[in-house]
């Protein structure tokens, strides 16, 4: 079997999400390929995982990738906001989750929907072929100052005004259609010395464009509160990030549940018991070892940080 996608922080996770006990239940909200799930299933045998993803191509490849370890593993292809908005398993409740939140490098390389600006496909990147916009359709679509605050706030691109003025003039000429026009516009539109940087111009623009198709941030913010009320008391769950954007929302979050006191600050007094939800795990992120970055570059920018749930 061809797997693209090779899982960061393998050995970090496994220790930091280990069963306490037999029958415990994991819930791996990005499935992927399979590899988080993989090392689990294989680690400890009487452990259990609900596999999510919003991707069916991709769970297509975990499921022939899992098939041998049976009914200890189940799918649902959806989203994890919608997974645990509606939470489908009743009365019962995962022990840990796991949100690994970069984007597979399957869809890079196998995809085909325009993830990547290094091939020249169709510029699409819905990781979910029903969600109703697409990266061409906000290329082609948005006022210029609305698509310059996108790149800017989701990409945190210097250039972001440089970069949507060309668009904006390039796509009166011809639809921006593909990868490749994108790249090259945004190429040109860039300082000559910025094009030779440590990552390719269009990296930001290209990041940008993904979560607002997506709707990431959104989705995650709403799917680790969700999933915070249904853990267990004693559960752990684990987040690994790529972006910085992505891992304020998780340290914040994990900070305000960590704390004492969650009143609001105009609240004279304290009404909520002055006990935290949750214990910080993870003082600080967990980054990768030098070692897996020089085996696995894409782990570099992963950052892992883990809570365990003290109370409903």
């Amino acid at each position: 079997m061809d797997i693209s996608h090779r899982s960061v922080l393998r050995n970090e996770v496994l220790e930091l999400l280990a069963p306490k006990s037999d029958g415990e239940l994991l819930i791996d909200c990005t499935l992927g390929e399979g590899g988080h799930a993989e090392l689990f299933l294989s680690t400890y045998p009487s452990l259990n995982i609900v596999g999510l993803d919003a991707d069916s191509k991709i769970q297509s490849v975990a499921k022939h990738r899992l098939a041998p370890y049976g009914k200890r593993i189940r799918y649902f292809n959806v989203w994890f906001n919608t997974f645990f908005r509606e939470y489908p398993l009743g009365d019962e409740r995962p022990d840990s989750i796991l949100f690994d939140l970069g984007i597979s490098v399957y869809h890079y390389e196998k995809s085909g929907r325009g993830f990547s600006f290094s091939k020249d496909e169709v510029l699409d990147m819905r990781l979910e072929p029903g969600l109703e916009i697409s990266a061409a359709d906000i290329v082609n679509n948005y006022p210029e100052e609305e698509l310059a605050d996108l790149i800017y706030e989701f990409g945190e691109e210097r250039y972001s005004r440089r970069i949507a003025k060309a668009i904006v003039r390039d796509r009166k000429l011809e639809v921006v259609s593909s990868t490749k026009q994108l790249a090259d516009i945004i190429w040109h539109s860039v300082p000559s010395d910025y094009r030779y940087g440590r990552i390719h111009p269009g990296t930001r623009t290209f990041q940008a464009l993904r979560i607002a198709v997506n709707g990431e941030l959104v989705r995650l913010k709403t799917a680790i509160s969700n999933a915070l009320t249904v853990l267990k008391p004693g559960g752990r769950m684990g987040v690994i990030s790529f972006h910085s954007l992505e891992d304020r929302i998780v340290k914040q979050y994990f900070k305000e549940k960590s704390k004492s006191c969650t009143c609001p600050p105009e609240w004279p007094i304290c009404k909520c018991g002055g006990k935290p939800f949750v214990n910080l795990i993870t003082k600080k992120a967990v980054r990768p070892s030098e070692q897996e970055v020089k085996e696995n570059p894409p782990s570099r920018s992963a950052k892992f940080r883990v809570i365990e749930k003290i109370m409903d």
